[in-house]
């Protein structure tokens, strides 16, 4: 896990270079030429999840054996530090918590000047919901709830499954999380399509975010915030959720920091309800924003030690 910890620190130091050469980039691309390959407007629904299935499978299979075989060819120099360090920044490519501090904290100072106007255009960089008429309250909502929930498929997820699979797993996974990003929508051109991609996203993340849930309420616990209301609020409101996963980290959050996230959210100016999580114990606030990072990043961290000290335990075991 030594690997991983480097991983989590080149993240954080030097971020995700924006270049098209950005392996997840290089996904979304394989992702969208093979969509306009395989998807057809007139086929049937059925065939419509099956043409999804060949677009996730192919996806899939292109990815672990890129990877796996970058990884084999590094092997063939039999220099295990070399192996480690081309291992690491991999891995980086998978994760993402400085990019999600960044967004938070740039929203946070927009919110801070009064910027309403940058607010609402940047916030609409990082959520799907029509953004031109939040108000303060509203963006933090929209900010922590995007930190929080992305906690686990920018960070976490990707971690456990590098722990259990090396590299090529921790690709694997994100190549699932791209294609729900890009096609796991229930709408009428991926409502069939798409469903597949979506399924095993959902799937992919069940255990990580459960994992993060707790982990949130146990760095609410090392933060001083309210670790009580947080184990609380994470029992009784994580499966209000409309999806299987995201409530866990949204409802620890939304009790460790006394606030209530959730509510009516506007798409394509259709607006809809989503259940409240928490007690609006107090008002949504930017402080909130820079509050969810320091959790987001304590959990983050909490991980890192816990998967080496189950490394550690249980390579002393095989020994």
């Amino acid at each position: 896990m030594i690997t991983a910890i480097a991983a989590f620190f080149i993240d954080a130091v030097i971020g995700d270079p924006r270049s098209n050469l950005h392996p997840v980039v290089l996904i979304g691309r394989l992702i969208a030429g093979l969509e306009r390959t395989l998807y057809s407007k007139e086929a049937t629904p059925r065939w419509q999840m099956i043409s999804g299935g060949v677009l996730v499978v192919l996806v899939l299979v292109f990815t672990f054996l890129t990877v796996n075989g970058i990884m084999n060819l590094v092997g063939l120099w039999g220099n295990s530090v070399l192996t480690m360090i081309v291992e690491a920044f991999l891995l980086s490519f998978t994760i993402s918590p400085k990019s999600l501090a960044a967004a938070g904290k740039e929203l946070y100072g927009y919110l801070l000047a009064k910027d309403m106007e940058q607010a609402r255009f940047k916030v609409g960089w990082i959520v799907g919901r029509d953004t031109e008429n939040l108000d303060a309250g509203e963006i933090s909502r929209a900010t922590v709830e995007t930190i929080a929930e992305n906690t686990v498929d920018g960070i976490i997820s990707p971690l456990l499954f590098f722990a259990i699979g090396g590299v090529p797993l921790a690709f694997v996974y994100r190549a699932v999380n791209t294609l729900d990003s890009m096609v796991g929508y229930k709408n009428e051109r991926y409502l069939y399509f798409g469903r597949i991609a979506a399924r095993i996203d959902d799937v992919l993340n069940y255990i990580p975010a459960r994992i993060t849930g707790l982990l949130f309420v146990i760095s609410a616990l090392i933060l001083g915030f309210d670790w009580k209301k947080s184990w609380k609020i994470l029992r009784r409101d994580a499966s209000k959720h409309p999806s299987p996963n995201g409530g866990w980290a949204e409802a620890s959050v939304a009790g460790a920091l006394h606030i209530r996230l959730g509510g009516y959210n506007s798409y394509f100016g259709k607006v809809h309800f989503r259940a409240y999580m928490g007690d609006p114990m107090e008002d949504l606030s930017p402080g909130n924003i820079m509050q969810t990072i320091r959790m987001m990043y304590t959990a983050s961290i909490l991980f890192l030690i816990i998967s080496h000290g189950v490394f550690v335990v249980l390579s002393v075991g095989v020994l």
